[in-house]
């Protein structure tokens, strides 16, 4: 099952799973469409693999199937201009995620 992953890679911007702004390669590195556009001209900088647009669960299904609440990073250079400073571990997604 597609892990929904709640951050970019790169920006750490959030990106629920309804997000318009997901994009994912095939092994579900995920970053949001502005980071793919502007750092990585749609190519995905783990794997090499193209980007492409998140698919959006349905809300009735995300109750069985919850979104993955595992923020991910990866320390790419161009992303270290534009990665905020770390977060608290205990940090709760927005409750719009449920």
């Amino acid at each position: 099952m597609l892990e929904l992953r709640p951050n970019c890679e790169c920006c750490d911007r959030d990106l629920p799973p309804d997000s318009l702004d997901a994009r994912i390669c095939t092994f579900e590195c995920t970053f949001c469409a502005d980071c793919v556009e502007t750092r990585f001209s749609g190519v995905c900088p783990n794997c090499g693999g193209d980007l492409s647009a998140r698919p959006i669960r349905p809300s009735a299904a995300l109750h069985r199937f919850p979104a993955s609440l595992r923020r991910v990073y990866k320390a790419h250079p161009v992303c270290a201009p534009v990665r905020p400073p770390p977060r608290p571990s205990d940090r709760q997604p927005p409750p719009s995620w449920a």
